[in-house]
């Protein structure tokens, strides 16, 4: 899809009869770095196609020995540690200038779901808890993971900001679940790798695909939470 903000991919399907889209933000074979994915083009693309509710997942490293790899978490907070990111629709330009609310950043009744849906399969969940998300594509350094300890961090990874933040300005129901894939550098002494995370990931990969079907069929898709709902006056102009 053409966008005012650039190309966005996006697949249509269906899953059980519910009408899904499916958008691989770092492309099918993983070429689009965290610092140069464009968040604005692909969620302008979801509300234009109609979407109302945006189920994310994520890759994220622990910041705390009690959340172990393999672990789903679902963050409430999240902590914004990007520096080189456009953040908002409402830039002073075409869209104006317009300061959202961010008290509860990821729709309640969405975190809800994901926890009784880990539950119900009997999967490994942690619910509540910030998500620090940093520009990367390196990983941290061991000081920087002791700072965002100090912060109250509990995962960090480096793509749900400045998406949570767009997904709320376009009025869009948002929640995020992480898997863990390891823990943050300086924690256990080990090295990490990029290839720890694709393995955890791997490991994944049913376990995922099953709760995102359970939770598009569990969806109220007639709903939208009063969270997640903007006035008129506030949408980018199309």
């Amino acid at each position: 899809m053409q966008t005012p903000y650039g190309e966005a991919i996006v697949y249509l399907g269906d899953v059980h009869s519910i009408p899904v889209c499916f958008m691989p933000r770092h492309g099918f074979n993983h070429s689009i770095p965290p610092h140069k994915i464009n968040y604005r083009a692909n969620i302008f693309a979801l509300k234009k196609i109609g979407v109302k509710k945006v189920l994310a997942t994520a890759a994220v490293g622990s910041l705390d020995l009690n959340i172990k790899p393999g672990t789903f978490f679902i963050p409430d907070q999240f902590i914004d540690f990007t520096k080189n990111r456009v953040h908002s629709f409402f830039n002073g330009d075409r869209n104006g200038v317009v300061h959202v609310d961010m008290t509860e950043p990821y729709c309640p009744e969405l975190r809800a779901l994901y926890l009784k849906v880990l539950n119900d399969l009997s999967y490994t969940g942690k619910a509540d808890g910030t998500y620090i998300c940093t520009e990367g594509p390196r990983f941290e350094t061991p000081a920087e993971i002791k700072m965002f300890q100090q912060w109250g961090g509990s995962v960090i990874g480096m793509t749900n900001v400045p998406e949570v933040v767009l997904a709320r300005e376009m009025g869009l129901c948002y929640a995020v679940i992480c898997i863990v894939t390891n823990y943050a550098a300086g924690l256990t002494g080990n090295v990490l790798s990029h290839q720890e995370v694709l393995d955890m990931m791997g490991e994944k990969k049913k376990q995922i695909q099953h709760i995102l079907e359970k939770m598009v069929v569990a969806l109220p898709l007639g709903k939208k939470c009063k969270n997640c709902s903007i006035p008129e006056h506030v949408k980018p102009e199309e």
